[in-house]
């Protein structure tokens, strides 16, 4: 059947299908769970002032998220496994909803702190389950510009909340602006919870719009990736990844590319607005580095694929963030910086969906479960560190020069580990 199968033209058309059909529920997903994640940053602009937290606290709540993320990770990830996607995702949207929620009802840096945390708690598991629910459909050749088109949905949740939440701030009636902006936002991630249930099958085998035919089709595209596993060294078991020194060595990198994303991403709307700009131009500014960080990791997706080369386009795309990040501290023009914004995005963002072929092309049954959650729960103290160091140095030196000079020098050595690890344990692997 695999071989009757493989190169079976219907293959790319269902696979096309199934993209129509999966892709954009997923990016839904991810965009009420980045929205929740970081809505944050413009809360800041007048709860700061509101509840009196300095740069540092707010710097600490902002990155607490993720050391909740970190301890519930592998176990989410493992849970999704064993119970399947629709479930699982379920409950972490419905968890995750309530406690974003309730955030807009923190009194002080204590219950502000707690409530992160518990949102880290709760969210964990939903990127990296979603990357391994992608291996059930998507075959390794073409992962990149699936994977690409789905964390598209990561920028397309600031293009499309920066504006409103900067409108939303201004909100009044009984609660402050940032309260009910997180309060509204919260209710996307509730409804889309309760229709993960009738809108993601769990495997292609549970797909209802797909006829045995074509289920035997794409499961024999999926089949064809183990013609390269012992090529690749692909592991399976959950502790045979554990003694894998390519998932550990992997998180350096990512760690790497996490600090300049969410080190960036949770100061810049204060970055463009102290230039001068009211709270909704800056929302309608700060989405501008998204819609070019869209383009680019789809480009650099399709590029990736059709090329089969993976380094590289990771390597240079962290270069490019970095130059960004660079030029947005030490030019003084406001389009040039909006500009160098584009340019740290776009890097970043690019970087990030091409570097998740990597572990995917070795990992397999529980030990892609465990492996990706591994990496992301590890990478994604990048997420803590990265807000917290921005918010301490600018509040040490009074400017965001040596923070956004820092997260350069991170994504810069992201893209040189990225080519070392490449060349020692993917050399001439089409991967």
């Amino acid at each position: 059947m695999a071989e009757l199968y493989r190169d079976d033209s219907r293959a790319d058309a269902i696979l096309a299908r199934a993209a129509r059909r999966l892709i954009p529920v997923m990016a839904a997903i991810y965009v009420a769970s980045f929205l929740d994640r970081v809505n944050i940053s413009f809360a800041a602009l007048t709860m700061n002032h509101d509840l009196g937290f300095s740069e540092e606290v707010f710097g600490i709540g902002a990155g607490i998220f993720f050391l909740g993320y970190f301890f519930f990770e592998i176990p989410s990830n493992l849970m999704l496994e064993k119970f399947g996607a629709r479930m699982w995702m379920c409950r972490i949207m419905v968890s995750w909803g309530l406690i974003s929620m309730a955030t807009a009802f923190v009194q002080g840096p204590t219950s502000f702190y707690v409530l992160r945390f518990l949102l880290g708690l709760a969210e964990a598991g939903l990127y990296p389950g979603m990357i391994l629910y992608m291996t059930y459909w998507f075959s390794q050749a073409t992962r990149a510009r699936f994977i690409a088109l789905f964390l598209a949905a990561v920028p397309a949740a600031s293009v499309i909340g920066a504006p409103i939440s900067g409108w939303l701030l201004g909100l009044e009636g009984g609660l402050h602006g940032w309260q009910w902006m997180l309060l509204l936002e919260g209710i996307p991630s509730l409804l889309l919870g309760a229709a993960i249930l009738w809108l993601l099958p769990d495997r292609p085998a549970d797909a209802a719009w797909l006829s045995n035919e074509e289920k035997a089709i794409l499961a024999a595209r999926l089949a064809a990736d183990q013609l390269n596993d012992a090529k690749l060294g692909a592991i399976t078991g959950f502790w045979e990844m554990l003694a894998d020194r390519r998932i550990w060595i992997l998180i350096i990198p990512d760690f790497s590319i996490v600090i300049g994303l969410y080190g960036m991403g949770l100061w810049m709307p204060q970055m463009i607005k102290v230039l001068g700009f009211s709270n909704l131009e800056t929302g309608f500014l700060v989405a501008l580095p998204y819609i070019a960080s869209m383009i680019a990791m789809v480009v650099l997706g399709l590029s990736s694929d059709r090329a089969g080369e993976r380094v590289w386009h990771v390597a240079g795309a962290a270069f490019a963030g970095a130059l960004g990040l660079l030029g947005a501290v030490l030019l003084h023009n406001p389009v040039l910086i909006i500009a160098s914004f584009c340019l740290a995005a776009s890097g970043i963002y690019g970087a990030l969906a091409v570097f998740w072929t990597l572990p995917t092309a070795i990992l397999r049954g529980m030990a892609a479960a465990g492996g990706l959650a591994l990496l992301n729960s590890f990478a994604n103290l990048g997420g803590f560190f990265g807000p917290y160091l921005m918010g301490w140095l600018k509040q040490t030196t009074g400017d965001y020069i040596v923070g956004m000079s820092l997260l350069a020098a991170m994504l810069t050595f992201a893209g040189i580990a990225t080519l070392v690890i490449g060349r020692v344990f993917f050399k001439s692997m089409r991967i």
